[in-house]
């Protein structure tokens, strides 16, 4: 299993793939603490570079203008060119339409983007019948052989090594 190129884009899942989601109740850009997850700032500093990234969530108490507030907090908000919740598109993962929302409104051919996330039931398979192309960040190892995912990762930092540069 691989990232076949081209590639136009890359669509990042928001909590536990890109910050860490302690689970506190409220908005994350409210909470006492936030934080990267380890290897995502370095892996997002060379590949921010070469393709359009988007951030895109289906958290319940944030909306794109929250998700960039926290973003803000790790200043990784500068790696992304794109935002988009669920709130705003009505649409939550793992609907294929909420994939498909994104692509067609940023006029991206499916095929050619690939959904980066943690959570294999919400990102992974919603994506793929989207026709997009999966990378599924399994940092728990999760047991299965998990068939809709392209390519799995266990440190996301990896990802520089499996999206073609």
């Amino acid at each position: 299993m691989a990232i076949k190129k081209p590639i136009s884009a890359l669509i990042f899942d928001w909590g536990d793939t890109i910050m860490k989601d302690f689970d506190w109740p409220g908005p994350m850009y409210q909470w006492e603490k936030v934080d990267w997850i380890p290897g995502a700032e370095a892996a997002l500093k060379i590949l921010s570079q070469q393709y359009t990234c988007i951030i895109a969530t289906s958290a319940d108490h944030s909306g794109t203008t929250e998700m960039k507030a926290a973003l803000r907090r790790v200043d990784a908000d500068k790696y992304f060119h794109y935002f988009f919740a669920s709130i705003d598109l009505g649409y939550k993962k793992p609907d294929p339409r909420f994939f498909l929302a994104i692509t067609r409104e940023l006029g991206l051919d499916p095929a050619k983007t690939v959904m980066i996330g943690n959570n294999y039931s919400k990102d992974i398979v919603g994506a793929k019948e989207a026709g997009l192309q999966t990378v599924f960040y399994d940092i728990s190892h999760l047991p299965g052989n998990n068939p809709a995912a392209d390519v799995i990762l266990h440190d996301m930092y990896d990802l520089i090594k499996v999206i073609p540069s």
